[in-house]
């Protein structure tokens, strides 16, 4: 299992491996610096092949007024199962220069050049390129 994407280390925790969307939206994300970058806002899941593509955070603004959103590709993110945030590792530059947008005028996410250009941003690579390690069984019933 895949585990590189999950930091633990409160051994006394139980290992949550399959979460809802509505218990990651509204997390915190942060820096490794522990700088708050924002909040998840929206997760957003590629449907023909069933992979979570985007986490879509909320940064700036006062009271939720006038923050910017912007899509995060899922593969940036480590979750933070102990502190029950999300970890970003770029600093706040680097999210501010990000192509964002507000929530009246959303990117088509479908574009795959898009999301090129923004997994390159992020330094990772477009979660449709990405294989996973994680093994698939078949059983017969």
């Amino acid at each position: 299992m895949n585990t590189g994407k999950i930091k633990k280390t409160d051994p006394e925790k139980r290992y949550r491996r399959i979460l809802s969307a509505d218990t990651l939206e509204g997390d915190n994300v942060k820096n490794s610096a522990g700088e708050d970058l924002g909040k998840v806002d929206e997760i957003m899941i590629d449907i023909p092949s069933g992979r979570v593509a985007y986490a879509v955070l909320s940064f700036g603004g006062i009271l939720g007024m006038g923050s910017k959103l912007f899509a995060v590709p899922w593969n940036a993110l480590t979750l933070d199962e102990d502190e029950h945030c999300f970890i970003l590792d770029v600093d706040k530059q680097t999210l501010e220069s990000a192509p964002g947008f507000d929530k009246d005028n959303w990117p088509d996410m479908a574009d795959p050049e898009w999301g090129a250009q923004l997994s390159r941003h992020y330094r990772v690579s477009p979660y449709w390129e990405e294989t996973t390690d994680e093994t698939t069984t078949t059983r017969e019933y």
